[in-house]
């Protein structure tokens, strides 16, 4: 499975949300200011995180536990084995953790029952976090949540299988024009130009590309069947048919990267991410990254990102809010970037990332351009119902594709 997939929780995830869904209905969520005495003295502090492995845990406990030094307070972090699902039921219960992890992709769920404080505006200098960081956690006008830090998808092109192809630095594409010329080359050279993932988290890339997107910016209106989207999605179907791109079944392999990995395509479209698998899995593969090619309407990616929610029933907020302080410093995230190859999610310290990773200037630079994921509750099966859709684009018709995922959402919102 490829990391930050915004459906890999999804099975859990339901009966996670519909649990918090329904409970919320009579809970008090939104009525917390009157409902929970806030403590003002020390704190023992309870951290749910969704780590990516040992070494974020490490590094998440050592910071917590130098914030609580110097703080007066405890904090204890949990790594969760499901994320989506033990916080999903832990809010439901009424004794979340006071602060945790909430991906992008499940943020609107949260933040529409009142199960999240919205204390973004009381984080210090919060318009260093970039914007669109900050767009992607704002639900009804309020940012709920300090980004925690982000990923971002580029182009990455095995080096020796490029130039076996006979290309050079002038064939790297820039444009949508370029990527098929440059496809084109490869593909008479008998090899697979571009592993391309079949869900709306690679694709999506194309759309935004184009000047379109799924939903509207407050999320509560679809927008998939317009001219724009329809222009993109085709174009994504001529490069699956043309065989100028293939899906990772297509090439025996279950994410991209893994089919990039093997050699068996010359170019893939992956986040930063990549790095370490390659490194773990196959550490022998040369590769450079570039920005994507623009589209029509000029450069596009996806924006994939977390933030340090706040349990709008946690005793502790005053204390919880300076923990996120802490962890959002652009030095503290500066260490974790070189801990476990996060970006900080703070502008100000984008020079020093860089100068520290050259290689991933590509990425941060789709901060500037870059489209968070569906930000709207009660999405879940529309999602999927799209992403069923994208796995059989070869045959499938754009048009139906983007008006079905209209036809839905726009039910799924009416309910919400």
């Amino acid at each position: 499975m490829a990391p930050r997939t915004l459906t890999r929780a999804a099975v859990a995830g339901l009966a996670a949300v519909a649990l918090l869904g329904s409970a919320a209905c009579g809970s008090g969520f939104d009525d917390d200011e009157s409902g929970t005495a806030q403590s003002s003295g020390p704190a023992n502090l309870q951290i749910l995180i969704g780590s990516s492995g040992d070494a974020e845990t490490k590094a998440v406990q050592d910071a917590a536990a130098k914030w609580a030094s110097s703080s007066g307070n405890q904090a204890t972090v949990t790594p969760a084995q499901d994320l989506t699902q033990q916080l999903g039921q832990a809010l439901a219960g009424g004794t979340p953790p006071d602060v945790f992890y909430v991906d992008a992709a499940r943020f609107a769920d949260y933040a529409s029952v009142g199960a999240l404080e919205p204390y973004g505006d009381k984080i210090s200098n919060r318009d260093d976090f970039y914007e669109s960081l900050r767009t992607t956690f704002t639900y009804d006008g309020k940012l709920y949540c300090a980004p925690k830090d982000f990923s971002t998808l580029a182009l990455q092109i095995n080096t020796d299988l490029w130039t076996k192809a006979g290309l050079t630095d002038a064939d790297v594409p820039t444009n949508w024009d370029q990527l098929t010329t440059t496809a084109r080359k490869i593909k008479a050279k008998g090899q697979v130009p571009l592993a391309l993932g079949d869900t709306r988290d690679r694709m999506g890339v194309f759309l935004v590309q184009n000047g379109g997107w799924l939903l509207s910016e407050d999320g509560k209106q679809p927008t998939a069947d317009t001219a724009e989207n329809l222009a993109a999605l085709t174009y994504v179907k001529s490069l699956v048919t043309e065989g100028l791109a293939r899906f990772p079944k297509q090439l025996d392999a279950g994410w991209s990267g893994e089919a990039f990995g093997k050699g068996k395509a010359v170019m893939t479209i992956e986040g930063n991410w990549i790095k370490g698998a390659l490194k773990n899995d196959f550490p022998n593969v040369k590769y450079k990254v570039v920005e994507l090619p623009a589209g029509p309407k000029g450069k596009g990616t996806l924006s994939f990102t977390q933030c340090w929610g706040i349990a709008a029933k946690s005793k502790h907020k005053e204390q919880a809010i300076k923990f996120v302080e802490a962890m959002t410093a652009g030095e503290q995230q500066m260490a974790f970037a070189t801990a476990f190859g996060v970006m900080p999610s703070r502008q100000s310290v984008r020079d020093q990332y860089t100068s520290a990773f050259p290689a991933d200037k590509p990425f941060i630079d789709g901060a500037a351009y870059g489209q968070g994921p569906v930000n709207a509750p009660k999405m879940d099966s529309v999602l999927r119902d799209l992403e069923a859709s994208l796995q059989g684009l070869a045959n499938g018709d754009p048009k139906t594709i983007l008006a079905n995922f209209d036809k839905n959402a726009k039910a799924a919102l009416g309910g919400s």
